[in-house]
């Protein structure tokens, strides 16, 4: 039976770190899976892309696969074919589809009328594969995840949903300081508390950043303004008092890291001094896009 990844609880909290696991091998062989060999591996991207984009391609051709691009304009999808349809078609094309687009809703439909693994590159709702690669790079670091206290500050966004439901799923304590109206999606918050139940994580959903960051040991940041909000650009505004800065930093552990998902808006969600103060364990934490994606699609597609 196929398996999809569109939310970080499509896989068990056993899952993941077997796929952390895996990613930290492959990172040191880069060949060394080659479970791709003769598939072709679609990549839809109706939103722009840098890593995303580039982990994917180069982690499929790593892997022996055929990478496909597929512009999201370019295809009758942007002409207003049913996704159902698409799915249909692309099913006796491709092995398996990758996808980055605005509407969670899309992923889902596209899944269930595929008859190959469907990955959530990014929707507006959730982006697990950077969880997976955060995940990864946290382990990394401390050679742990759980019994860590994540504090995220800023958007109540994909990143903030994912995270919050991650680091519950996997027992790492998470503390996400919003400004009020912005928190996290209700439906991501109610998901990690019922992890919470399990593994005694502590989530928090708070408005004030130094709270959140109180003995943190991982500072976590995104842009204020998503792809597709840019005409909310008031949103700054609002925003303000929400920087993660050397202030910020004091309020955390002293041995406290600073994560970023990039791109950067320096000045804004993060001063330029911490992002470089960090950057070491910012670019580690892009790298590492690569390397658990190719071990997902690896479990992917040897189940």
């Amino acid at each position: 039976m196929k398996r999809d990844f569109l939310n970080i609880s499509d896989l068990t909290k056993r899952e993941i770190e077997e796929v952390i696991d895996y990613a930290i091998k492959l990172k040191k062989d880069k060949f060394a899976d080659r479970s791709l060999e003769n598939k072709s591996i679609g990549l839809v991207f109706m939103k722009p892309s840098t890593r995303t984009r580039i982990s994917f391609e180069v982690g499929v051709y790593q892997m022996g696969g055929q990478p496909i691009y597929i512009q999201g304009s370019s295809t009758q999808m942007s002409r207003g074919e049913e996704l159902k349809d698409t799915a249909r078609v692309l099913s006796r094309y491709l092995d398996g589809l990758v996808i980055r687009t605005y509407a969670h809703s899309e992923v889902e439909e596209l899944a269930s009328y595929s008859d190959f693994p469907v990955i959530n590159a990014l929707t507006d709702y959730a982006h697990p594969c950077q969880v997976l690669a955060d995940f990864q790079t946290i382990y990394e670091i401390f050679g742990r995840l759980e019994g860590l206290k994540m504090a995220y500050i800023g958007d109540g966004n994909n990143m903030a949903n994912t995270l919050l439901i991650g680091c519950a799923m996997m027992g790492l304590d998470i503390s996400i300081a919003s400004p009020e109206g912005y928190e996290p999606n209700g439906k991501a918050v109610a998901e990690a508390l019922r992890f919470a139940r399990e593994t005694g994580s502590k989530v928090e959903i708070l408005n004030d950043p130094k709270e959140a960051a109180k003995g943190a040991n991982i500072l976590y940041t995104d842009v204020w303004v998503s792809m597709g909000q840019e005409g909310e650009k008031d949103k700054v505004n609002v925003f303000q008092g929400f920087t993660i800065d050397d202030e910020l930093l004091k309020v955390a552990d002293s041995k406290a890291i600073v994560m970023h998902c990039l791109p950067a808006h320096k000045g804004e969600e993060i001063t330029e001094e911490v992002f470089e103060k960090f950057a070491d364990v910012i670019f580690q934490q892009a790298e590492n896009r690569l390397h658990a994606q190719k071990a997902l699609m690896s479990f992917l597609f040897r189940k």
